[in-house]
């Protein structure tokens, strides 16, 4: 049996924690740059708020609901992620981190199954603040339908499949578009041929699916159907690329706040690369235009570079960064948008060091970046920085409702006045 796990409505919850007057109140979450919606507490959903939404279309139903509108505080979230995933592996024999605010567990061999969950769902919610909810059964995609349920009920928030009639019914009364994998593009495919429930898509031909789903679609059905197709994975693929890129807060028609930019997304790349002890051998700069505007035509600059050598460290990378942002900006236009990607990611153990770079030097520099990385996740986001990053920032992206990073920064601890 598998048992997944999912934090409701997680951002909205984390802000909850540490406030409890906003219990039962609409709250949204915005994305980066406060633009649009990306997380709704229950009461925000009522309030018929849309995830994606841009803020300003539903501006007057947040002032006249008084809806708590919070811009994103990553570090919060994610500390709050690490404390449930910890807990979650102390009770559980496998798990697989899905996601930050999902988890798959293998139950095989549990007796009590629910009264496991249950156990599960008090702990980190007596502990963390949390609220959780669990569904299981046969399958992955199973257990994510059972969730489904399981955060519908009024009960104790865990649902397990248990025969196949009740899977069934389940599955007539579920709309295709919460099957796990289905985006828009196979929603309306599927609409348009009259699949509307879960169970609709079960019934259809194999061969059809494979060939309008591709292999994934068909392993999903399958796995509605109750064969396994995904196993648990306890050991994360190593991400092959990744990118750090954000929208200006405002408009930007010169070299130096974009310099900036791309020296911190590419310091900021080069340290997920430590986190993940992993050193990329490509790096690549975006810079974008607005797509949308009248005065003037759409500009999308991009430009890569191969490493001579496989590297985690940011004064290369920022040299690299450096180099292609000289190619690709030009002049006279107004820039909404710059990023960073690093690729073709290797074990950082298994690179071979050019002749021109010694083993000492390397040791060196690891020591830096561990003593500049340590300080930063304990005391608080660049605390220790490149100077190219600059100090001003005033292209840096908007967050005018951030909230206090009440678990990491020794600044934003709760006073309780007794």
């Amino acid at each position: 049996m598998i048992a997944l796990a999912d934090c409701n409505n997680f951002y909205a919850s984390c802000e909850r924690v540490f406030n409890p007057g906003l219990k039962h109140k609409p709250i949204v979450v915005l994305s980066n740059n406060d633009g649009c919606i990306i997380a709704r507490s229950n009461e925000a959903k009522d309030l018929g708020i849309k995830m994606g939404e841009p803020v300003f279309k539903v501006r007057n139903i947040i002032n006249n609901n008084n809806v708590y509108v919070f811009s994103t505080n990553f570090a919060l979230y994610g500390d709050m992620s690490s404390r449930v995933m910890s807990l979650l592996s102390d009770m559980s024999p496998e798990i697989e981190i899905y996601s930050i605010d999902e988890a798959f567990m293998n139950f095989t061999g549990v007796k009590n199954t629910v009264q496991l969950a249950s156990k599960m769902k008090s702990i980190i919610t007596k502990s963390t603040g949390i609220p959780i909810s669990i569904g299981i059964a046969e399958t992955k995609t199973l257990a994510k339908v059972a969730n489904y349920f399981a955060k519908k009920q009024t009960g104790n928030g865990v649902y397990e499949f248990t025969d196949q009639v009740q899977i069934e019914n389940a599955l007539k009364e579920l709309p295709v578009s919460k099957l796990w994998g289905v985006g828009s593009r196979h929603l309306r495919m599927l609409n348009s041929y009259g699949v509307n429930t879960a169970y609709d898509f079960v019934q259809l031909n194999e061969e059809w699916v494979l060939e309008k789903m591709t292999i994934m679609g068909l392993r999903m059905q399958r796995e509605l159907k109750g064969n396994s197709c995904f196993g648990i994975d306890s050991y994360p693929s190593r991400k092959k690329n990744i990118r750090t890129s954000r929208s200006f807060a405002v408009k930007v028609n010169s070299l130096q706040p974009i310099h900036e930019s791309i020296v911190a997304h590419a310091a900021k790349c080069a340290e997920k690369l430590r986190m993940e002890n992993s050193c990329a051998q490509y790096v690549s700069v975006i810079l974008k235009t607005n797509p949308f505007s009248k005065s003037q035509d759409y500009y999308y600059g991009y430009k890569s570079i191969n490493l001579d050598t496989p590297t985690n460290d940011s004064i290369e990378i920022v040299n690299a960064a450096k180099i292609l942002l000289g190619s690709i900006y030009k002049e006279g236009l107004i820039y909404t948008k710059s990023g960073v990607i690093v690729g073709d990611t290797v074990p950082a153990d298994q690179v071979q060091l050019s002749l021109f770079y010694s083993e000492q030097d390397r040791e060196k520099r690891k020591n830096l970046y561990r003593s500049v990385d340590f300080i930063n996740q304990s005391m608080g986001r660049d605390k220790i920085q490149l100077l190219g990053q600059g100090i001003a920032r005033k292209w840096k992206l908007k967050q005018e409702n951030l909230s206090p990073c009440y678990t990491t920064r020794w600044a934003d601890l709760l006073r309780v006045h007794c």
